[in-house]
């Protein structure tokens, strides 16, 4: 069956339809990541997002439980240049189409996404729609132009209430904006006791729980729409250890009084070179993000920048003078992608040691 993908500048690219049947309108964005489709789809960072992977197969090894990265994915659609006919692997339990319908999730294959990546390099993110028939192009598009796209969606991919990933040794509050549960995978190898917090976690409901360290998680949209977030970590970065990543990071930035903006058209993939700017170390880190920190605002009183991306020398990390606390951009939880940056959970678990010792002294 013929699916079509119609951007709002109106062009209109033609290919063929699998996953669920359905329309769908989203924020068309690409992923350079050669493997970890099912990580990407996952991710809620997608959230409200047509997701188009520039690596040209897609579904080669099936889909399989280890790998989701949530279990409810709110990604709106796929576009690739094509499908597996066959998946095969040891860890597959199904297969990449059969896992778009279960998720209700559109796709569109047989496009030419080398030529839709450019344009939306050249052009920046744009909203776009799949749908099965172009019978009314004007229509479909004066639809399209319309549909305001909502950004505050943290509260819809959070936790409603709060859940425990139990462990035995340091007690870590982690706020969900988002999160992977490949952080989680991180925490529990280090043993940590861990209590998953919602968004909407105020800083008196953490120091309740007496945390020994609290995190923020990866999320999805504009970091200026969880102002109360920014609000909670201006008076927890006080008095625990604190760690974010991706979306935190941005509220970590926002809290200490840096600003945010939003990106052309983003970071996404697992192949982006950073510097750390104190030993010259370069990682390859994995990123799913199109807001950034703007480096103009960051209060070097109060904050240094730890990390740069190489190409475009956007900030990657940020570490606080006078607190226990930093965060990264990139996902050092790297699901998928190269763990060059896996060391920096170990940096936190040091720091949380560290408030120990002192607090013991």
């Amino acid at each position: 069956m013929q699916r079509y993908l119609v951007l709002e500048d109106g062009s209109v690219f033609s290919g063929k339809a699998f996953g669920f049947e359905g329309q769908s309108t989203g924020e068309v964005v690409f992923t350079t990541g050669m493997t970890g489709y099912q990580e990407a789809i996952t991710d809620q960072s997608f959230a409200n997002q047509i997701l188009v992977f520039t690596n040209p197969l897609i579904g080669n090894y099936g889909v399989n439980l280890d790998d989701y990265e949530s279990i409810t994915p709110n990604c709106c659609g796929v576009v690739c240049r094509e499908v597996a006919r066959v998946s095969d692997s040891w860890r597959k339990q199904n297969d990449f189409d059969s896992f778009l319908k279960q998720m209700k999730i559109p796709g569109i294959c047989h496009i030419d996404t080398r030529a839709l990546t450019k344009k939306l390099r050249e052009h920046g993110t744009m909203k776009g729609c799949l749908v099965d028939s172009l019978h009314d192009m004007d229509h479909t598009l004066d639809q399209l132009r319309a549909t305001v796209l909502n950004d505050r969606v943290v509260a819809q991919v959070s936790t409603t209430k709060p859940y425990p990933n139990p462990g035995e040794k340091r007690n870590v509050v982690l706020v969900d904006y988002g999160l992977k549960h490949s952080i989680l995978r991180e925490l529990s190898k280090r043993d940590c006791n861990t209590i998953v917090l919602p968004s909407s976690a105020t800083a008196q409901d953490i120091m309740n729980l007496k945390p020994d360290g609290v995190m923020l998680s990866n999320g999805p949209g504009d970091p200026k729409d969880v102002l109360h977030a920014v609000e909670m970590v201006k008076e927890i970065q006080q008095h625990y250890p604190l760690f974010g990543i991706c979306l935190g990071h941005q509220i970590f930035a926002l809290a200490n009084g840096a600003d945010t903006y939003k990106m052309k058209f983003g970071h996404r993939g697992f192949n982006h070179p950073v510097r750390e700017i104190a030993t010259g170390r370069i990682n390859f880190t994995s990123q799913n993000h199109g807001y950034a920190v703007d480096p103009a605002t960051v209060d070097k009183d109060e904050l240094i920048i730890t990390h740069k991306e190489i190409n475009d020398g956007t900030v990657e990390g940020l570490r606080h003078k006078k607190y226990k606390a930093f965060s990264v951009q990139f996902h050092p939880d790297a699901a998928p992608g190269p763990h060059d940056a896996v060391d920096l959970f170990d940096d936190f678990m040091h720091m949380i040691d560290q408030r120990k010792d002192e607090k013991n002294a």
